[in-house]
């Protein structure tokens, strides 16, 4: 079974990515916001470790039972070290729940599953995953788009906010170099849905196209899925380890804007178009 690591930024339209797989392709999604949730629900373990370390007064709502998560993302925010406190207590406990429920779609016989987690690079989940499928747009029009969405939703951000959030993730422009894929979300709905529609495309004819031989050999003999599955992983490692020496040299600082456009310009030039949905 293919696994894909799908992650992007705030406001970047991984959401309606997730949507096109499971609604258009019948693809199973994990979603890691949702099982982020999950455990930190009342009477959970989480929800009291997250109660004793920052307070009742500070982010309970006012029935004295249910967690205010505006509040909670207001710290976690704007403080980077309760930010990696937080994120210290749920990635294991999401990082299992996810292997469940991965486990739970091989033995119903998926050809693929796809796990959204916006920190798939920062907590280095991208290492498990067979592709690694990133949603693009740039700082501009990531940022509009966030103060766009806090208005519809009643819960409105100023331009500081906004960046705030923006700034606390890893910029998408340095994502890019861990991508198998990426999807450019910078255009209209019909745009994004024909690079998820090619993409899908590209996945299904590596797990044995329309008959999906690999994959079917790869469920009915575990064996061969696992040993399959082990040598994705150790490239995975592999390339870690690259990008951790290519990180080591020196201390030049870039410019982000340049940076994502000489990444996108290069993209298209291999691929000889507008899309950015081939392997990097």
């Amino acid at each position: 079974m293919l696994v894909v690591g799908l992650t992007g930024g705030i406001a970047s339209g991984k959401s309606t990515v997730s949507s096109l797989f499971s609604n258009r392709h019948n693809i199973p999604i994990i979603d890691a916001d949702l099982l982020a949730r999950e455990v930190i629900e009342p009477e959970t373990v989480g929800y009291q470790k997250v109660i004793d370390h920052f307070g009742a007064d500070r982010i309970l709502q006012d029935d004295g039972y249910s967690l205010n998560r505006a509040s909670l993302g207001e710290i976690i925010f704007n403080d980077e070290n309760e930010r990696k406190w937080l994120n210290n207590l749920i990635h294991p406990l999401v990082r299992k729940e996810i292997v469940k429920r991965t486990m739970k779609y091989w033995f119903k016989g998926h050809w693929c599953v796809i796990v959204d987690v916006p920190l798939l690079v920062e907590a280095g989940m991208w290492k498990f995953t067979g592709e690694i499928c990133i949603v693009y747009i740039n700082e501009k029009l990531q940022l509009s788009r966030l103060m766009s969405r806090s208005q519809t939703i009643n819960a409105p951000l100023t331009q500081t906010q906004a960046s705030s959030r923006i700034n606390s993730q890893m910029a998408l422009s340095q994502k890019l170099s861990y991508a198998t894929s990426v999807l450019d979300n910078s255009g209209s709905l019909q745009d994004l849905t024909g690079q998820v529609d090619r993409l899908v495309g590209k996945w299904k004819k590596g797990q044995g196209g329309k008959s999906g031989w690999w994959w079917k050999v790869c469920w009915l003999l575990p064996p061969v899925g696992l040993t399959a599955g082990a040598l994705v992983l150790l490239g995975r490692w592999w390339k870690g380890n690259q990008k951790e020496r290519r990180r080591a040299r020196g201390e030049v600082e870039r410019n982000p804007s340049k940076e994502e456009n000489i990444e996108l310009r290069d993209m298209r030039r291999r691929t000889g178009s507008s899309s950015i949905t081939d392997d990097q």
